[in-house]
């Protein structure tokens, strides 16, 4: 049977002609290894191809090699759907990913947390193109693949295994309000949820990230719980105050995330601290200790150029720079190099390697219809031609659910306490949500954890 893209007039005549009477059949599916309408949870799929017959049809990590596919009107943008696609594929372990209108046929792969665009064709094109496709996700495409990657897995338990390394990230600008503490702790969960143990560290005596990830349960000064076990102890004692002792567990996102508090006491203790000898290093030595415990170290850092930032930048092998790309922001970047090249100045004395810069994160962008088509692209532009900076890939609007999530409460008693969750626990289906994610797999992707 032969295949005409203008015969198909709506989403049900795509998935009818495209799909069933022409794609299914020549790519091998039979009527028992391939289903339409699945629902899997909140997921509701338009066709799901295994290369196996699969009875009862159960989505593990062990199901066979399988396919979505999913039908659009004609009319549709298929760049509106990938994100939705990703998170099916990503989220049901399904291998592969058939995205059409109709008018043009995608294929997208799962490569770990993330997809990747592997075909592409116009609709007219299907019928030179099917070799090509049926190469991909054909049915005998995919049992034999499946039995290579099996042979895979068995040579590579015989091999030896690679020695642990925790990757430790400063995120820092010296300006205020570029949308960092939130970056932090919403990184922190996105990271977490890929299933890696997570440290964070707040180096701001205001302690914005120690309240953002809910460790303040108090109300009054005089029940303060943290004002003798947080960094400020942690950097002063060389026997002392390991982390494993003052990392404190925080249920602000699920699965947790450990948190080595900060208190407005750093504020003040500053300048005996810097006649300390030794204190740039200390937190190298601690965290040394515990660098099979975790994977991945947060450090949010005061917006300044003081002996906190200079630890933390001194300590980190990886700096994320969030920006809102405004002005001053912007300007200020040039304090940022300058301060990197000291920091790395002393990182050559203490035979430790230059900080590595992943790049100038977009944080607090306006979700304007007009900035974003026509600001935010010059603006990015402008980062690596006047500053010399990479900007990251990830992109950080300014929404409100951000904000909501930041302020949730919860009584205790007659007493109302601060109880945040991070975006993906509060509104895992958001574009905020799907931002962070986007972002966790981007950072993990660039220090070498995917």
């Amino acid at each position: 049977m032969l295949f005409n893209p203008e015969l198909c007039r709506n989403e049900s005549e795509v998935e009818s002609k495209l799909i069933v009477q022409y794609l299914l059949p020549q790519l091998g599916y039979t009527p028992d290894t391939w289903h339409q309408e699945v629902a899997v949870g909140s997921i509701r799929l338009d066709f799901l191809a295994f290369g196996v017959q699969v009875v009862p049809l159960i989505l593990d990590a062990n199901s066979p090699l399988s396919v979505v596919m999913e039908a659009k009107s004609p009319k549709q943008n298929l760049n509106h759907h990938v994100l939705r696609l990703r998170h099916y594929l990503t989220s049901l372990n399904v291998r592969f990913g058939l995205l059409t209108n109709g008018k043009e046929i995608r294929i997208y792969q799962k490569l770990r947390d993330d997809i990747q665009l592997v075909f592409q064709c116009d609709g007219n094109d299907v019928e030179e193109k099917i070799e090509e496709i049926r190469g991909l996700i054909g049915r005998e495409s995919l049992k034999n693949q499946q039995f290579k990657e099996q042979l895979e897995v068995q040579v590579s338990n015989l091999e030896p295994k690679k020695e642990h390394s925790m990757k430790t990230i400063a995120i820092y600008h010296n300006k205020g309000g570029v949308g960092k503490t939130t970056t932090v702790v919403n990184l922190a969960a996105a990271i977490r949820k890929k299933g890696k143990r997570v440290l964070v560290i707040d180096f701001d005596s205001q302690a914005n990230t120690t309240f953002a990830t809910g460790l303040v349960k108090f109300d009054d000064e005089e029940f303060d719980d943290i004002k003798e076990s947080n960094l400020l102890q942690v950097l002063q004692s060389e026997d002392f105050y390991p982390i494993s002792e003052v990392a404190r567990k925080s249920s602000f996102c699920n699965p947790e995330i450990f948190v080595v508090p900060a208190h407005i006491d750093l504020m003040r203790n500053e300048t005996d601290l810097n006649d300390l000898d030794g204190s740039r290093l200390i937190l190298i030595d601690k965290l040394e200790s515990v660098k099979d415990e975790y994977d991945v170290v947060l450090i949010d850092t005061p917006p300044s150029l003081n002996l906190y930032a200079r630890i933390a930048l001194i300590t980190a092998d990886y700096l994320i720079i969030p920006s809102d790309l405004k002005p001053f922001a912007n300007q200020g970047l040039t304090n940022v190099k300058e301060f990197i090249k000291g920091i790395n100045t002393f990182r050559r004395q203490i035979r430790k390697p230059q900080i590595e810069v992943i790049g100038v994160l977009a944080c607090k962008i306006s979700t304007n219809n007009q900035f974003v088509r026509h600001t935010l692209p010059k603006r990015l532009e402008a980062i690596p031609k006047r500053y010399g900076l990479e900007v990251m890939d990830t992109v950080i609007y300014d929404r409100d659910d951000l904000a909501k999530c930041a302020e949730k409460t919860i009584l205790v008693g007659d007493m109302e306490l601060a109880d945040p969750v991070s975006i993906l626990d509060f509104k895992p289906d958001s574009s905020a949500a799907q931002e962070f994610e986007l972002l966790a797999i981007e950072v993990l992707q660039k220090i070498g954890l995917v």
